[in-house]
């Protein structure tokens, strides 16, 4: 069985943050989807295995911080990687308690996220073989 293309689920309104994200992980030969809203993201088919989401914080509507919350009730677990114009002390504290696994600010160095993501997707799917 061959193993899943590694995939980054990019969730953020502004449309041209989402274009630039996946420019940047199709460059590093990752699949992208986009969303303009958590609500968007949670009503698609999400691929469980070699897979990370980069998702915004605030946003009309539903959260970033509203859709670490859904998707921990639902026992969904991939890794979470949050980016947000703040860098507010108590916005980092609470992504990570929701379990972000990495927090960027805006505007984020495209290295740094992209190492990131990369990490993030071999971690779980180091844990997920076992």
């Amino acid at each position: 069985m061959a193993a899943k293309q590694s995939i980054v689920y990019v969730i953020d309104n502004d449309e041209s943050i989402r274009k630039s994200f996946a420019r940047l992980f199709r460059s590093a030969n990752l699949n992208v989807e986009t969303f303009p809203s958590p609500d968007e993201f949670l009503t698609s088919r999400i691929q469980s295995e070699n897979a990370c989401i980069l998702v915004d914080i605030r946003m009309p509507g539903a959260t970033g911080f509203d859709l670490q919350q859904r998707l921990s009730a639902t026992g969904v677990s991939l890794p979470i990687i949050v980016i947000s114009a703040s860098d507010d002390g108590q916005v980092r504290d609470t992504a990570r308690k929701l379990g972000a696994v990495s927090f960027f600010r805006k505007p984020v160095d495209d290295q740094a996220l992209l190492d990131a993501v990369l990490w993030a997707i071999s971690v779980a799917s180091k844990g997920k073989n076992r």
